[in-house]
Parts: structure tokens; sequence; C-alpha cells
């Protein structure tokens, strides 16, 4: 089978390194990928933007099944035009993927179906905005941009002060352009988060393995949010009895509402949790595998991915069992100074040959390129080492030992990824 993953992350580096093990895989190809993913696979230099040409790539070199990585393919209606094409693909259509494009689309849904979530209110004009935030008792709040931001649209806000100033930034600043035309203002859930990704093709639904995510840019979950500072798997705060409860309130129910709505969900539904007091609390959607929640889940799968993913394209989830490796895994990214601010492009990383062909740490490249036989930098997100330990402490070490050796100038990370669930340990 021909495979072509669509994108240029972390997730995609990850997601071809695991079907290129796939015996049905004849080959992988990945567009337009980076320098990681050219070690597994070939990569195409095809523009994400331009979704007629990467289907007719895709015909001219009959390519088999498409998995598109990043959200913004998915919700231009990537899946829609392979469909119509004949072409197997994985992932929700352009109806669909509107559970991650709008967040007042997924918080209208969640209210109208008894889904829980957070209390909130939506705003088109900026002046409603202002007048709302006043009317509320000062304290902790979160505006959120509308549309996609890049993982970077939700704002928590300490007081009405910082809230004001996220309010401009998204409707007057328009610093997430489009996204932050329209804004919900949200009550601020106490807890911990937790990532909850989930395979289903709308009839069934298969939880993946645990994991949590580091939003803020620094320890002590400090700073600005990110896409995504490092994931570890599994995560201890999911018991046995919180994943019946997530499953029953959450993941169930958000299926049966998007039937219910006429946008059957196929691909993976990502819930983006607080486990609050009162129970679990959906704080967002996505519609596509979480990163860098993807690469420490899927160093720990032990069922051939290409199997699991065509099963769910195929409508056929419920025939197929999924297994996982007894060991820990933990995703330490590593990213450009400044991100996610501004940052600079074009450092050479060194150390890279070290680690290759281990099996139990691999370096997914999120942000590289290729500048002749150097690997340097392009992106926020540079690196996302991950690595496998007997447990979460071994898991950590190991990780940190390849991100000691690994150097590229200005490099930032944080230092207490998984740290969390230590304390639990």
């Amino acid at each position: 089978m021909k495979v072509l993953v669509v994108g240029n992350g972390g997730r995609e580096h990850a997601l071809a390194w695991k079907i290129s093990q796939s015996k049905r895989c004849e080959k992988v190809y990945i567009a337009p990928g980076n320098a990681g993913c050219a070690e597994v696979g070939e990569c195409v230099d095809l523009n994400l933007n331009n979704i007629p040409s990467i289907l007719r790539w895709a015909k001219e070199n009959k390519i088999d099944f498409v998995i598109p990585g990043p959200e913004a393919v998915l919700v231009e209606g990537i899946v829609d035009a392979f469909y119509e094409a004949g072409i197997k693909v994985f992932g929700p259509n352009k109806l669909a993927a509107e559970l991650e494009k709008s967040k007042i689309f997924s918080k209208n849904l969640m209210r109208h179906h008894g889904i829980p979530t957070a209390d909130y209110a939506v705003f088109e004009q900026y002046e409603k905005a202002i007048d709302y935030l006043e009317s509320r008792e000062d304290g902790p709040i979160v505006i959120k941009a509308d549309g996609l931001a890049a993982g970077k649209g939700a704002i928590v806000c300490a007081d009405h002060a910082e809230a004001k100033d996220a309010i401009e930034r998204c409707m007057v600043k328009r610093e997430f352009g489009e996204a932050g035309g329209r804004i919900v203002i949200e009550e601020c859930l106490v807890g911990e988060e937790l990532s909850v990704l989930a395979l289903t093709d709308g009839k069934s639904i298969a939880p993946l393995a645990s994991s949590q995510d580091h939003k803020a840019a620094y320890d002590g979950d400090t700073g600005p949010n990110t896409g995504g500072m490092g994931a570890y798997s599994p995560a201890p705060l999911m018991t046995d009895k919180l994943l019946d409860e997530v499953i029953e309130t959450v993941l169930v129910p958000t299926v049966h509402a998007m039937n219910s709505e006429g946008r059957r969900f196929r691909g993976v539904l990502y819930a983006g949790l607080m486990i609050t007091r009162s129970g679990p609390k959906v704080l967002e959607y996505n519609v596509r595998f979480g990163d860098p929640e993807t690469q420490p889940i899927l160093m720990r799968l032990d069922t051939d991915l290409l199997d699991l993913l065509e099963a769910v394209s195929d409508g056929k989830l419920d025939k197929i069992d999924i297994e996982w490796k007894d060991e820990a895994a933990v995703c330490v990214v590593m990213a450009s100074g400044g991100y996610p601010g501004s940052y600079q492009k074009g450092k050479e990383i060194t150390g890279l040959d070290k680690f290759k062909g281990r099996k139990d740490a691999v370096v997914f490249h999120a942000g590289t390129t290729k500048k002749g036989d150097k690997v340097v930098s392009d992106g926020g997100r540079v690196l996302g080492v991950t690595a496998l330990g007997k447990d979460i402490p071994e898991a950590i070490e190991n990780a940190y030992k390849v991100v000691n050796g690994v150097k590229f100038e200005g490099a930032h990370f944080r230092t207490d990824i998984g740290q969390k669930a230590l304390d639990k340990i």
C-alpha cells in the first residue's frame, strides 16, 4: 500500500515513522514533510494550502491511502476532496471538522447536548464584549478566539485588566487574523488538564492511551500558551473510573451529537479536558492527532497503525483490538528561542546522528529543513525528543539525556515535563 501523510510537523513525522513499520506499507510519502520525515519516507514538495495539487499528485502517483495531519487542511475539506475522488482517506470531512474550526460551534453543541463544559458567552462586537466583562466580578477568566489559531487562541487571564487586553488583541489588533473576529468569554475552570484522544468511525469509539500535554511555555506552567511543550503517556491522572466517566459523559455524547447534526465524525476525536472537583469538563475539541501527544502515544502503540487507521476509514473499528507497550513514554519539545513569540530560523542542529536507530528514543522533527548537508531549524517548535522507559521516571530521564545531547543556538525547552506524573506516583 502506498501511503501519503499530509503535513510537515512533529505529528506527521511520528505518523510516517509508525506507518513505515507496517508490513502492508509499500512506501510512505510525506507532503511536504521535513528533514526528519525524509529519513522514514519520501518528502514531496507540495503546498499545504493547495488541496487540488495534492489530490492531483496523489492520483498521478497511485496513492492508496491518505492521512492528513494538520487541522487546517481538514477544515478546508481535504477529506471530502479525496473521498469524492475515490481515494481512501482518514479523518473527518469538512462538516465534522467544524468541531475544531469554530469554538462557538463546539460550545453551542455542548450546551445543546448537555456535554459538560465551562459556562460561556459569545461576542462579535468589541464594545459588547467589554460591557459583558465589566458586568462580571473581577477574577480569572478565559478569552478564546473563535477560529484556528495554532493552539495559541485561548488566553487565560488573571483579572479583568488582562482580559481586556486579550479581547483587544483578538478583536481590535487582530493578532489571530479572522480567527479572532468573534470570541468566546468563558469561566476559568480549576483543576488539572488531560488530553483524551479516541478513534471513532461514527459508530464505535476506541480511546487511545492516556496522555498529558504541557501548554505553557515555561516551567511550572508559567508563561504564554503554546502549541505544546511536551507530553507523557500514560497519565496517572487517568484512572479506569475516570476513563469510564469520560466515555459516558463526553466521548459517546459528542459522537451522537455530531451524528444528530448530520456531521458524522470519522477520525481522531480529541477532547482537551479539565478535571474539576465536579468531574471532567471539555475545554476544547480537536479533530486530529494532537502534537506533541501523538509522539509518546505512537511510541507505546503495539498495533499496526495502518490497520487501525484503515479500520476507521472503512467503518470497521469494532473489528480491531488496540494493544499497548507496558513502557511509559515522554516527549520534550525543543523550541526556538522566543517561541511562541518571534524567533529566528536557520540555526544548525547538531548531535542528531548520535541517536539515530535507537528503539527507546526517537528525535521527531517538528520544524526543520535541510540546508546543504546540514539540518537547520525552520519553525517555533523544532524537535520533539521522545523516549521510552519502564516507567515515567525512567522515560523522563531517557528523554532529557537525548535533549542534552542535541544542540542548536537559542534552543529552549521546559525542564519539568512529566513532573505532574511524578507527583501522583
